[in-house]
């Protein structure tokens, strides 16, 4: 049932009226539960349990059980038990509601229920702290990698989007990655970082795929995976995915916005590509196509699937890639022979020649920073 709302209301998000005609059409055709595609509050959800005597389950819940049937990593199982139990914190009081909750008229006396949900209490804000150290830890060995990659000076990118528009597919296609593809929501919850080699001219590049955005993501889980999302923060530029053949794209691009802005990444150098291109259909190819042309100048349609426009997209990767480098010719007398490793370190060489009197002639792709180190035998 769709309802539109104009402003949620505090005891069932909609109108007593409403609400009593929805418990009525539950109550014929016998439903097992209620699923709301919002977030409610506990004493909503507490409501409406007892008007319906049905399950209620709303909308952060089914994300949190997606969530969770997805976690295969350590790290992935601690974010999504973290978001969990910042959910079930205050809606504790719907575990033991078969226990009394006071106990006589003595000051100081307690029922068992009200005994029991304190002790919950304790234990879940005594769980979550444990957990909040656990992921600081793993915030710190993400800035560690982070700084090691930063001082490869091997240009970065991640893939962003909606759930489910081909991310993973492309990483594989791009990067040969053995990485998981399935077509399910939220199939990657870890990031995951693979170099894409340019052969021609030894320009390297890496491609970190990261957690696929949703529709009004909880904050829950967007605090549970900030540090998997920060992926996004520190890259060179991000790859922003949409599926062409969604009919949700507009949405599908507005909630991608919505989640960097949060992040604090929407001013990052963002480059649009269209996957799925193998999936519109016949009818709808050129109308679709010249939308979105006019309306993402400079974006790249392409298919992981059939690997139709890879090779456009491979180019304008390969042309951000070596932003940072340049190609520089140099001439080292025997004596600086040194220059040669360091340039293969931070750079790529490109072709090598010795000459008569055994200097050595090297064309290498050099990151600007380092230029200093080299001026003194460039030709």
């Amino acid at each position: 049932v769709l309802i539109p709302v104009r402003v949620p209301l505090a005891q069932y998000y909609l109108g007593s009226g409403k609400a009593e005609e929805i418990a009525r059409m539950a109550a014929e055709i016998e439903a097992d539960s209620l699923v709301f595609d919002v977030s409610l509050s506990p004493s909503q959800q507490r409501n409406w349990e007892r008007l319906t005597r049905l399950c209620v389950v709303d909308r952060e819940e089914i994300i949190l059980d997606i969530f969770a049937n997805r976690a295969s990593t350590r790290e992935a199982v601690l974010q999504v038990e973290l978001a969990r139990l910042q959910y079930s914190l205050p809606r504790l009081t719907r575990a033991w509601t078969h226990l009394s909750r006071q106990k006589g008229g003595i000051t100081g006396m307690r029922g068992e229920g009200e005994t029991q949900i304190e002790t919950d209490r304790r234990l879940l804000r005594r769980r979550i702290q444990q957990l909040n150290k656990e992921l600081e830890a793993v915030k710190k060995q993400r800035a560690t990698a982070r700084k090691s990659r930063a001082r490869s000076t091997v240009a970065s990118a991640a893939l962003v989007g909606y759930t489910n528009v081909g991310k993973s597919s492309l990483l594989k296609a791009l990067c040969g990655a053995d990485v998981l593809v399935e077509d399910k929501l939220f199939a990657t919850l870890d990031p995951t970082t693979r170099k894409m080699h340019f052969s021609d001219d030894g320009t390297e590049l890496l491609i970190t795929d990261t957690v696929g955005f949703v529709r009004k993501l909880p904050h829950t889980l967007v605090a549970a995976f900030k540090s998997t999302l920060e992926e996004a923060l520190f890259a060179d530029f991000l790859l922003l995915v949409l599926d062409v053949s969604s009919p949700r794209l507009d949405e599908h691009y507005n909630t991608t916005m919505e989640v960097l802005t949060e992040l604090g990444a929407e001013e990052k150098d963002i480059q649009i590509v269209f996957n799925k291109t193998d999936k519109l259909p016949a009818d709808r190819e050129i109308f679709v196509s010249a939308r979105c042309r006019a309306q993402f100048p400079g974006a790249i349609f392409c298919s992981a699937a059939t690997g139709e426009g890879l090779d456009e997209l491979r180019r304008e990767l390969k042309r951000r890639a070596g932003k940072r480098r340049r190609r520089f010719s140099v001439l080292l007398p025997p004596e600086r022979f040194d220059l040669r490793s360091f340039a293969a370190s931070k750079g790529s060489i490109l072709s090598e020649e010795y000459d008569e009197y055994g200097n050595l002639h090297l064309e290498i792709n050099l990151d600007e920073q380092f230029k200093n180190k080299i001026e003194n035998y460039l030709i």
